[in-house]
């Protein structure tokens, strides 16, 4: 059975510890530094040269947080930023052969640390991110078995991502539309379905004309507990006559990727299934971040296999089947995610339908038949839907390398009655193959 986000991040954590982040062995210059404060939090930008490896400690009497980069140093005028929220001032020297900046602080900080690959017109970075650590504790609540259990149903949360944004426009189309505007105006059309749905909410990553990097997309969709992040996009080809709409889930490249990056930001202590684990060691918390991911996987191609078959209902598609690729925003192990490219926007008979609100109103309603189709047939515990939903068969997409008897194990049935459901006679299946899953179970 398929799981969503909260549910993965029911059973699945990962472990994230204080360590050096390390890519490469290869020294690098700091170029630039900015300095940024937003909701508490002070977060500092070291603009660099290429990859590195660093270590962060944190020091009291006085507050300072100390950066160690292996054998670097700073390019010829470099400034350090002046001092703005947790950061009192800035100070640069060496530590042997590494480059030491120290960070005077006005208080003590939780930090959090990770290098960012370079992407349009952004060289590597690494970030520092530095929570407050002083904050007044909360008066304990007294809990009861009674007050523990919920009180009703939640509904299903659908994070809409609008891509692009701000600064960064996106393709633009033969009539001079932007990328950006148009993925805004289809977010906020699937937002307003998806709330009209009975058991559903969304949850809008992005809804104005601003510039968000893709690890904070899917940050905000788990903030958020949602069960579902979509990423909305509008293709462009150099070739005019290029169309159709696509449907993209991760590939494995991305997830072991996405991984490596978990497991070496030491100073990252987000939850990934919702557990903490800091007491767990490294090679616990890799296999634990392999489940999640998994599961995380199978549910994202089975909700987009919906969406796919919903799309083909309202037009052409660019290809028959749920494409993969390494999309960033698509890296979240523990929030089932895919990438809907609404059309080609350098196509100029789909820009213009693109224009229309009420193509895009049919857009959106078929994104939301999708994700309808594939939470009626596994919806999560305790949500609104499960508890309403009619006494029926299940559906399951096959994924790549399941076997008959792996499915209806997992859904619980026999192999005969998952057999004479489906017409099969023997064990072969092909992915991407919708099974239906009987309600009875029949001895096999």
């Amino acid at each position: 059975m398929g799981r969503t986000g909260n549910q993965i991040r029911g059973f699945f954590a990962c472990l994230l510890a204080i360590a050096m982040a390390a890519t490469s062995a290869s020294a690098a210059e700091v170029k630039a530094m900015r300095l940024s404060t937003e909701a508490g939090a002070t977060r500092a930008v070291l603009e660099l040269s290429g990859p590195l490896q660093y270590k962060l400690m944190t020091l009291q009497n006085p507050d300072r947080l100390v950066l160690d980069i292996d054998a670097s140093k700073l390019v010829t005028g470099f400034k350090p930023a002046s001092g703005t929220g947790a950061i009192k001032g800035v100070r640069t020297g060496r530590q042997g052969k590494d480059l030491r900046i120290v960070f005077d602080l006005n208080a003590g900080v939780r930090p959090k640390s990770f290098l960012l690959p370079p992407e349009t017109k952004l060289g590597h970075r690494l970030v520092l991110d530095l929570q407050p650590t002083h904050v007044a504790a909360a008066q304990p609540v007294v809990r009861t078995i009674a007050s523990a259990m919920p009180t009703k149903e939640r509904k299903i949360v659908v994070a809409i991502d609008a891509g692009h944004g701000g600064k960064d426009p996106g393709a633009r189309g033969a009539s001079g539309t932007w990328e950006k505007n148009i993925v805004l105006a289809v977010a906020r059309e699937l937002a307003k379905q998806i709330d009209a749905e009975p058991g559903f909410e969304s949850f809008l990553v992005r809804d104005s004309d601003v510039y968000l990097v893709h690890q904070d997309r899917y940050g905000k969709a788990r903030e958020a507990n949602a069960d579902l992040f979509v990423s909305i996009h509008a293709d462009a080809f150099y070739k005019p006559t290029a169309s159709g709409s696509s449907v993209f889930v991760l590939s494995t490249r991305g997830a072991s990727g996405e991984a490596a990056r978990w497991l070496a930001d030491r100073e990252n202590r987000d939850l990934v299934g919702g557990v903490s684990l800091d007491d767990k060691d490294n090679t616990l918390a890799a296999v634990l971040l392999d489940l999640s991911q998994s599961a995380t996987m199978k549910a994202s191609d089975d909700v987009a296999n919906h969406v796919l078959d919903a799309m083909k209902r309202l037009g052409k598609t660019h290809k028959p089947h749920v494409e993969r690729a390494n999309f960033i925003v698509l890296r979240s192990p523990d929030v089932p995610s895919m990438l809907v490219e609404t059309a080609f926007i350098s196509n100029p008979a789909e820009e213009k339908k693109l224009n229309d609100p009420a193509h895009r109103r049919k857009l959106a309603a078929a994104i939301v038949a999708g994700v309808r189709d594939y939470f009626s047939a596994q919806p999560p515990p305790g949500t609104w839907l499960a508890a309403n939903a009619p006494a029926r068969p299940q559906h399951y997409v096959v994924g790549r390398g399941e076997t008959l008897s792996q499915i209806a194990t997992r859904h619980g049935v026999s192999l005969n009655s998952l057999r004479a459901a489906n017409g099969i006679k023997g064990d072969n299946l092909k992915a991407g193959a919708r099974l239906t899953i009987p309600l009875a179970m029949n001895p096999g």
